[in-house]
């Protein structure tokens, strides 16, 4: 029996091979651990080299100077049309309608005949009157003629003078029925007048409320409801408008009493066609809904506009301002901040808080915060951190004109116009 003596690894390398029995296998050991070593050494010769990678290039970014134009603000209402005068033709007279003179729906001159109630009844009244006036001074001349005698008879004690008073006063009673008498045939020739309803204003009438032959009730308010008339050139539109629109609008026109223009546009249009100006604002605010009204005048020539519509209405609220803008999509939300990425003259990217007024063809107003000579990132600002360099590339600022939307809706436009 063999007998191995046990082997001291505490001093062994760890190069050393382990023992084998075969001679094949100690041989291929021996031969791997110089490459092992030369592997090694390599490894530490690489990591006490310095790096040679090159840094990444800066990013490039396009840049402009904020677009400069005079702008004109405005606020936006929504209101709704109004006729400029609106009346309700009733009946003065009871009596039979028998014509009608007016198409449902016509436009109307002042003045013009529009229904026919049966006048026979009234020239009967009227003849009465007259008759009634012949009479009275029929009685007029002979109390005349009685005093005349009897103050020819004063001079011969003839007659006393009670006698006297008493044909005086049949004078006066004479002369005071002959006025009762006119007066009663002013007052039927107006009921004759009356039975021909005339239109009192110009302007759109609506439909007959009573055909011919009905009968209809006269009076001053309780009379029957023919028809009613809206003046429409000119219209009004009237809206309502909060505390701080009013004191804004109220501050902006202190300098001067021109009334503030309005443009308004309809439901289907994309533009502001109609143009009118501010006239009356009411003497104070509603406590309920803490608004006030107010309303504006336009012109309407062809009566295209009809009461009852609804509007979206600019009322210009500042006048014209030189103002500085940029793209809305380069504008950047900081939290509660408004900010803009700026390339400063070494290349560095800042970043500027800005006050922002509202959108015009897509273009951002710029109030406060920002110069003429700054350069704003308007492409690439995902690539632009603040504080790092990057190549600028020149870029331009222009509007942006909104097609109209389909099914000729309105896009959502701002609260501001270009006047130049």
């Amino acid at each position: 029996m063999t007998v191995h003596a046990p082997v001291d690894t505490t001093h062994a390398t760890p190069l050393a091979p382990p023992a084998a029995s075969s001679p094949l296998l100690r041989r291929s050991l021996w031969i791997g651990v110089p490459a092992l070593l030369a592997i090694a050494a390599g490894v530490a010769v690489n990591r006490s080299e310095p790096a040679t990678a090159s840094a990444a290039p800066a990013p490039t970014v396009t840049v402009a100077a904020p677009l400069q134009r005079d702008v004109a603000q405005w606020d936006d209402f929504v209101g709704r049309f109004e006729p400029s005068r609106t009346v309700e033709v009733r009946a003065r007279v009871s009596g039979a309608v028998t014509a009608l003179h007016f198409t449902d729906g016509a436009t109307v001159r002042p003045g013009q005949l529009l229904f026919t109630i049966d006048p026979r009844p009234f020239a009967a009244a009227l003849a009465e009157a007259r008759a009634g006036l012949a009479s009275a001074r029929s009685d007029l001349a002979l109390a005349r003629a009685n005093l005349d005698r009897a103050n020819r008879l004063e001079a011969e004690d003839a007659v006393s003078k009670g006698e006297l008073d008493q044909l005086s006063a049949r004078v006066r009673a004479a002369t005071a029925a002959i006025a009762a008498a006119e007066a009663r045939i002013r007052g039927r020739a107006l009921d004759v007048e009356f039975t021909q309803v005339r239109a009192p204003i110009g302007g759109r009438i609506s439909s007959r409320r009573v055909d011919p032959g009905n009968l209809v009730a006269g009076g001053d308010t309780s009379g029957t409801l023919l028809t009613t008339i809206n003046a429409l050139d000119p219209i009004y539109f009237t809206f309502d408008g909060s505390e701080a629109l009013f004191l804004k609008g109220k501050r902006a026109r202190a300098v001067g009493n021109v009334a503030p223009a309005v443009d308004v546009r309809l439901q289907d249009e994309s533009d502001y066609r109609w143009h009118g100006k501010l006239d009356f604002t009411d003497n104070g605010f509603d406590p309920r809904s803490g608004t006030i009204r107010s309303r504006a005048v336009l012109a309407n020539p062809d009566m295209f506009l009809t009461p009852g519509l609804f509007g979206n209405m600019r009322l210009a609220s500042g006048g014209t301002t030189h103002a500085l803008l940029v793209p809305d999509a380069a504008v950047q939300t900081d939290q509660a901040r408004k900010t803009l990425l700026t390339v400063a003259s070494d290349g560095t990217v800042v970043v500027k808080p800005v006050t922002l007024g509202p959108v015009v063809d897509g273009l951002r107003i710029v109030s406060g915060g920002l110069s003429r000579g700054d350069r704003v990132v308007i492409g690439g600002t995902q690539m632009a951190m603040p504080g790092t360099k990057v190549k600028v590339r020149a870029g331009r600022i222009a509007p942006v004109v909104a097609a109209p939307a389909p099914g000729g809706l309105s896009p959502t436009t701002g609260e501001a116009t270009f006047t130049s």
